[in-house]
């Protein structure tokens, strides 16, 4: 698979930015209050942590429903599979730096052949990720709350290691769906992490589906944090990248509502509350958890 630099892709921003790149279609940007039963690209709010769908989604994954964006990202995973017909035996997917995180056992417990992704040990360790457990060093740590009976996990999860910046050949149109849980600002770069979400792409048959949570700047359109270890994505990054994959004859649709609702209001600031913790402060910016969805064309 072919990597894309990011000299091409600030050219396409670049071209963007003189307006040759109107909205085709395929390619959407809808109003309202973001809602799980409806999902599209968009942000964490209180109002769907308080819906019946969410807590159903929780309970799947052995957690009690709380106002905790990280929380939110996983259920906003579950419910866009599930909603696409995702979520089925004979299903198969392809998670990114899955770390120790439950979803790869779940997808299994519901009939789904996963690969799951993450960084070879000594570059995780590098980057700080076994010390904050967010590394899965080998297959075991994504069943480790026992979603999945071992003998279904067994035969159905794999493990491999992955650099996100440098996704596998071999894995070009293998996958019904993919996905990665907040990873993806944590690339190197605002580019670097769009570039990822078109590769992850590649992963997929005709038809599949990606979906993605990451961090959204929520204060600002124009400055932001980029080019270090966490970035953090404007409504501006998200549009672009939304007309030029639809130009490709994906389909992806945004709706940039961040909520109106006392959680919604509240910016947890350092060191961190984690409740409510829908939104927080990183340097200058407030930031909210953000969900992609792309169907790639068919």
């Amino acid at each position: 698979m072919v990597m894309i630099t990011d000299r091409l892709y600030k050219l396409r921003h670049w071209i963007g930015e003189l307006g040759f790149d109107k909205n085709p279609s395929g390619y959407s940007v809808v109003e309202g209050t973001p809602t799980l039963e409806a999902p599209v690209s968009q942000a964490c709010t209180q109002t769907q942590m308080g819906s019946e769908i969410y807590a159903q989604h929780c309970a799947k994954l052995k957690e009690k429903p709380w106002l905790h964006r990280k929380q939110w990202e996983f259920v906003y995973i579950v419910q866009c599979l599930s909603l696409h017909d995702m979520l089925k035996p004979g299903r198969s997917g392809i998670g990114f730096g899955v770390g120790g995180e439950p979803l790869p056992a779940l997808f299994a417990k519901m009939g789904v052949r996963v690969l799951g992704t993450d960084l070879d040990p000594e570059h995780a360790e590098g980057l700080g990720w076994i010390e904050t457990n967010q590394h899965a060093a080998s297959k075991n740590a994504m069943n480790n709350r026992g979603i999945c009976s071992p003998e279904e996990f067994e035969r159905l999860v794999s493990f491999r290691s992955m650099d996100m910046n440098a996704i596998a050949p071999d894995t070009a149109g293998k996958f019904d769906f993919c996905w990665s849980a907040c990873a993806l600002e944590h690339l190197g770069s605002i580019d670097k992490g769009l570039q990822f979400i078109e590769n992850s792409i590649a992963c997929l048959r005709p038809g599949g589906l990606a979906v993605h949570t990451t961090e959204y700047n929520c204060s600002s359109n124009t400055t932001t944090l980029d080019n270090t270890s966490t970035v953090l994505f404007r409504r501006r990054d998200f549009e672009k990248l939304g007309k030029y994959l639809a130009r490709k004859g994906h389909k992806v649709s945004f709706n940039f509502g961040t909520g109106d609702q006392p959680a919604d209001q509240h910016i947890d600031v350092p060191p961190y509350t984690q409740e409510p913790h829908l939104k927080l402060q990183i340097a200058e910016w407030t930031t909210t958890s953000f969900g992609i969805m792309v169907r790639k064309a068919d």
